[in-house]
């Protein structure tokens, strides 16, 4: 009598109901990206979104509640990701024009990402009334994250909170028009490059003008 061949049975190890909630939410989420990056912000309906997550709409409004819910977990996703590519770059030691170029880089990564393109037109297209009631706090909590980024890269620039406030906004909407050019011009590679190092230029005169204040001041 021939020996049968016994193959042990892998045993796979059952995922938690947290684990499948984070999977099937990151699902939704990527579909969305997905689907405004392909199709554009009003062809990204909800059935497309289910189709692309694999899903029924049920399930999708079970986790988000309904499609604007979906798109502030995106717009949220978006920033997370953004502050801790940034976050986790290490700036001691290291002088202004340095610090400088490596968030201007790191930051393009994120701003000229389809991400960020994604992040970019739900920004433009939320209708007010749906927006308003979340808008708020989640705009709060956004510039607070971003003025921990801007002081771990440039704590010790003296700037007034008027300048500093002022150079943040200029910085953000300089990057974000630069996306929006990028996605109506293509890469357009060595325009972009020259862009940057005036963002960056600027960036440097400006906050050295602060440091020198502070200089000024403490002699």
């Amino acid at each position: 009598m021939r020996e049968q061949l016994k193959v042990p049975r892998a045993h796979r190890k059952r995922r938690t109901h947290a684990e499948r909630t984070a999977e099937t939410r990151g699902r939704i989420k990527a579909a969305v990206v997905e689907a405004i990056s392909d199709l554009g912000f009003h062809r990204t309906t909800a059935a497309e979104i289910s189709r692309r997550a694999g899903v029924s709409w049920g399930a999708a409004q079970h986790h988000f509640g309904d499609k604007n819910g979906i798109l502030i977990a995106v717009l949220v996703d978006s920033f997370n990701l953004f502050a801790e590519q940034l976050s986790s770059i290490s700036v001691e030691g290291r002088q202004l024009e340095e610090r400088v170029a490596s968030f201007v880089d790191a930051a393009w990564e994120h701003f000229g990402s389809p991400q960020y393109r994604c992040t970019l037109e739900i920004l433009l297209n939320m209708p007010p009334p749906d927006w308003l009631s979340q808008e708020l706090p989640l705009r709060d909590a956004t510039l607070e994250a971003w003025s921990g980024i801007w002081e771990h890269f440039f704590g010790e620039a003296n700037l007034s909170p008027r300048n500093e406030i002022a150079i943040q906004y200029y910085t953000i909407s300089v990057l974000s028009g630069l996306a929006a050019m990028k996605r109506f011009e293509g890469p357009a590679a060595e325009r972009r490059r020259i862009e940057l190092s005036f963002l960056k230029q600027t960036l440097v005169r400006e906050l050295a003008r602060g440091s020198d204040r502070a200089s000024a001041h403490d002699a």
